[in-house]
């Protein structure tokens, strides 16, 4: 590991080169920025990683049963495990996927799951990512910048490759396709992952394509090239929902593709990730996953969640305002960090306020336990310091459910924070699972 501290500013401008960024939106105004990477890599011995495999392809076959049975026959509702109202008033719940099954019943194609590493040594699911989860180009590339500055530091170590990923989103797309060409659907450069939207088309050898590159003819998906028309058999698009068709969802939306979704329902092109898969992902389902993999696999979880406390219930409820200072509360329709409220942070009105607010929308929060998660060295100027981290596995559910040997490690930049999201400001480092 030695090779990569010193070669470390050249890693980070062969970065710079590859125009390796992620852009934030701040105060209205979109920055765009290289994302901060960390040599030090994050290591996981392979009894971790045989643990996480397992239990992560068993939470993603578990969500995506649920999300077949929401959008069909509600048996989960019909049985009271999860409660209608956290299905109906979900954000991400679209009744315009009622009534249709995607192509050999896959939601969730790529599904990034976030972790962290108790002190512990317990790991513990933070959140699920169902419907554009961002990520992976990232340790991708850094090992591929690593291996060309110091290739004898992966010769000395026992390091499994993460080279397959480009071939594993292939097959994930290539399983699904109903006939036609993949495509990569970017809503433009603009976008805070234009960066990852480029390089995974060319790692996985499909079109990267924007809204003005494509259309829809008699519902079939088509694709406007240099050397004709051609159709598209699987969209991997990575736009959010609300803009994807503007004659279903957001009129107003200049990014979307006018009747996809009728293209979609006829079962003539695969979209990846699937709409509608917010309800999944939503923060209140959180709560229900264990209920929800007992339920559709009868097995006990493998992984854990944090902690959670849904105020909707009423001894919840009360747990919650009894003990906010110690806990950290979040807004279920917020994402990337956003939403997030340490009760040990706030003043006296502050957490009045509060109270009041989760006393009037008791369905808009969970409360959490704090999980004093692992710090993991960074370097700092010329000094190692130690910064919380999580980690993103990666889960592609094609002819099966597998996870990728590798995984998003984000870090805090910031000495006293627990939130290491990328659009806050965090930073990257890969991640290293070993043979032994």
């Amino acid at each position: 590991m030695d090779d990569l501290l010193i070669h470390k500013e050249e890693i980070n401008m062969q970065m710079a080169r590859y125009g390796v960024k992620f852009g934030i939106y701040k105060n209205g105004t979109f920055k765009e920025r290289l994302f901060p990477y960390d040599p030090i890599p994050r290591v996981i011995s392979s009894s971790d990683f045989s643990l996480l495999e397992r239990g992560l392809a068993q939470r993603v076959d578990a969500l995506n049963m649920f999300l077949t049975d929401i959008y069909s026959d509600k048996k989960i509702i019909k049985d009271n495990v999860v409660p209608a109202e956290f299905v109906y008033r979900s954000p991400g719940y679209l009744a315009q996927c009622e009534g249709f099954t995607p192509p050999k019943s896959i939601y969730s194609h790529i599904s990034g799951i976030d972790l962290v590493l108790g002190k512990d040594q317990t790991w513990y699911i933070l959140e699920d990512n169902l419907r554009v989860p961002s990520g992976a180009s990232y340790p991708l590339i850094a090992r591929s910048l690593s291996r060309r500055c110091s290739p004898e530091t992966f010769r000395r170590n026992d390091v499994m490759d993460n080279r397959n990923y480009g071939n594993m989103l292939k097959e994930v797309m290539d399983n699904v396709n109903t006939g036609g060409i993949n495509v990569i659907f970017t809503p433009g450069r603009y976008n805070a992952a234009y960066f990852e939207h480029s390089y995974l088309a060319e790692q996985s050898s499909a079109v990267l394509a924007e809204a003005s590159d494509l259309f829809v003819e008699n519902d079939y998906l088509y694709y406007r090239g240099n050397h004709g028309t051609v159709r598209v058999g699987a969209i991997y698009r990575r736009i959010s929902d609300e803009y994807l068709d503007p004659l279903c969802f957001y009129p107003d939306s200049l990014i979307g593709i006018p009747n996809l979704m009728e293209a979609y329902r006829a079962g003539n092109v695969a979209i990846i990730n699937a709409p509608g898969n917010g309800v999944a992902d939503d923060k209140g389902i959180y709560y229900f996953v264990p209920k929800i993999i007992r339920y559709y696999l009868d097995e006990e979880p493998i992984l854990m969640n944090a902690p959670t406390f849904l105020p909707f219930y009423e001894e919840d409820m009360k747990y919650t305002l009894s003990n906010i200072t110690r806990l950290v509360i979040k807004d279920v329709a917020e994402a990337g960090g956003y939403g997030v409220v340490f009760g040990s942070e706030l003043t006296e009105e502050q957490l009045d306020n509060l109270k009041e607010k989760i006393k009037a929308e008791p369905r808009r929060f969970i409360s959490q336990e704090v999980i004093d998660f692992q710090d993991l060295p960074v370097i700092d100027g010329k000094t190692t310091v130690m910064r919380k981290a999580d980690l993103r596995a990666f889960v592609l559910s094609g002819s099966n459910t597998r996870v990728w040997p590798s995984g998003l490690t984000r870090f805090s930049r910031n000495p006293n924070s627990f939130v290491v999201n990328s659009s806050q400001g965090g930073g990257f480092k890969d991640t290293w699972i070993m043979f032994q």
